[in-house]
């Protein structure tokens, strides 16, 4: 097998490390395999850009192509083979092969192949791609994601899921709080609303349909309700409507959730209900509101304990997470998040059941990379917790640890944060800061080597986003789920 080297440091930051290219490495590229499948890299072609496309026209306004100068250094050779170069799944290696110069239009052309099949299954796929977001490459019965990073000279290679049922690869023993799930903050706001209000690109079906299986949503709770048909709850994000068109409303999204897991029954969603706006509406009567019109009437699409349920308990279905406290007159209504530690570091809601990072008042920007940094910690956190799920997969003691309520609790990890009054804080500018950042370091820090392999990190629990799907680059919602194939790993 090739030689692997951990050429990765740690920044200052040594809670929460994310891993750069050492000076040292001679500007090889390091490829991370974060698949159940190992593979086998057999070359590297260099795809080398044309002096006409590389060159800048002169001030003349000629832009015809000039010859080489004659002390131009030589090109690196065009094609590099490379023999039993290996890169097992989970771990890392450098491989001799110098990164593409990413101030040009340079390109490396990989070829893989998985050693052992036969006829050997080839795959190939250039980097960086010719957008920023990932590359795909495929054989006939299988797909990898390849995430580049140039900077740091890094390819990650994930498995490939089937976004919009991808939990049908996951065994249906697991509790979700073992899974890694990627969510949505202040999901359905993606319509036309003031800058601080609106937190997505993209509509909850499309989301659904990319990955995402957290949403949160946020009811205003009128003071008199008769039905959904004529008083139906309105979306809101803190006192404001969701869209200036006009108020938005509850039914039809729970349509579209209902109809995307009737089409994906594989799939399970986490909704987080929470009441916020104008509305003179105490929490109680949300509760009643909520379990007389909404719930009840629909309890076959609906996961109404208050207990982690198992993936297999969950698919098909909604799963609560109570943020609003009950009506005397109800025992339970889904997961208890009523209690809910606000702007928290890391905390612990009041029943135990949900460790939550939401620290959310960034008032300026420079305050952002402390946002990255408690994310990253609460990342490893889950990531750790991950390793005693594994140690207790057996159905049976599964379903008794069930039955003792000793489950570690799903651990929700919020990207999110603004400042209504400092426009580079609203929630798009943060996002566009913090989402590169987190897809760096599942790719290049989450589990990475000096810590054992008995440490590697079991996933990352749930990571709520801002504005994923923008511009159409689903690459940080690819890579949480990506991390769900250490548990495929255990079938």
């Amino acid at each position: 097998m090739g030689a692997i080297s951990s050429i990765f440091a740690p920044s200052h930051h040594h809670h929460h490390p994310i891993y750069i290219a050492q000076a040292g490495d001679m500007g090889n590229i390091s490829i991370r395999n974060l698949s159940t499948t190992p593979l086998e890299l057999n070359s590297a072609e260099r795809v080398v850009p044309t002096p006409s496309s590389s060159r800048s026209p002169s001030s003349t306004g000629d832009s015809s192509p000039s010859p080489p100068h004659p002390s131009s250094p030589p090109p690196p050779p065009t094609k590099q083979t490379l023999t039993d170069f290996i890169i097992h799944p989970f771990s890392e290696s450098s491989a001799p092969i110098p990164a593409p110069d990413h101030s040009s239009s340079e390109r490396l052309r990989l070829t893989f192949s998985e050693p052992g099949t036969s006829p050997p299954t080839s795959y190939t796929a250039e980097i960086p791609g010719p957008t920023p977001q990932s590359v795909v490459m495929s054989s006939p019965t299988k797909e990898f994601t390849l995430v580049y990073l140039p900077r740091a000279r890094y390819l990650t290679i994930l498995s490939s899921a089937h976004l919009s049922r991808w939990m049908a690869e996951l065994p249906s023993s697991l509790p979700l709080s073992a899974l890694s799930i990627p969510g949505t903050h202040n999901s359905p706001t993606h319509y036309l609303a003031l800058p601080s209000v609106r937190c997505q690109a993209v509509p909850v079906r499309t989301q659904l349909d990319n990955g995402v299986r957290f949403l949160d949503i946020r009811l205003s709770c009128p003071d008199t309700f008769s039905s959904p048909s004529t008083s139906d709850l309105a979306l809101v994000h803190s006192a404001f409507p969701i869209a200036l068109s006009g108020t938005k409303y509850f039914s039809p999204l729970l349509d579209q959730v209902y109809t995307f897991l009737e089409s994906n029954p594989s799939e399970t969603v986490l909704m987080s209900l929470k009441r916020e706006g104008t509305g003179r509406g105490t929490d109680q009567l949300l509760s009643k509101i909520l379990s007389d019109h909404y719930l009840l009437p629909n309890a076959s699409k609906w996961f109404l304990s208050n207990r982690i349920p198992s993936l297999g308990e969950a698919r098909g279905k909604i799963i609560l997470i109570r943020r609003f406290h009950l009506d005397d007159s109800l025992s339970e209504l889904g997961i208890d998040g009523s209690v809910w530690p606000d702007n928290c570091a890391d905390g612990t809601c009041g029943s135990g059941q949900i460790r939550i990072q939401d620290f959310y008042e960034v008032s300026q920007a420079d305050q952002i990379q402390k946002k990255i940094e408690l994310a990253r910690a609460l990342l490893e956190r889950a990531g750790r917790q991950g390793l005693c799920h594994l140690a207790h997969h057996d159905a049976h003691q599964q379903q008794q640890r069930q039955q003792d309520q000793k489950l570690p609790p799903i651990f929700i990890n919020f990207l999110s944060a603004s400042n209504f009054f400092n426009a580079s804080c609203w929630p798009d500018r943060i996002a566009a800061k913090i989402n590169p950042s987190m897809i760096e370091y599942l790719c290049t820090g989450h589990g990475a080597p000096g810590k054992g392999p008995d440490q590697l990190p079991i996933g990352t629990g749930v990571v709520v986003i801002d504005w994923v799907g923008n511009n159409g680059d689903w690459d940080l919602v690819r890579c949480i789920v990506g991390w769900n194939a250490r548990l495929q790993l255990q079938q």
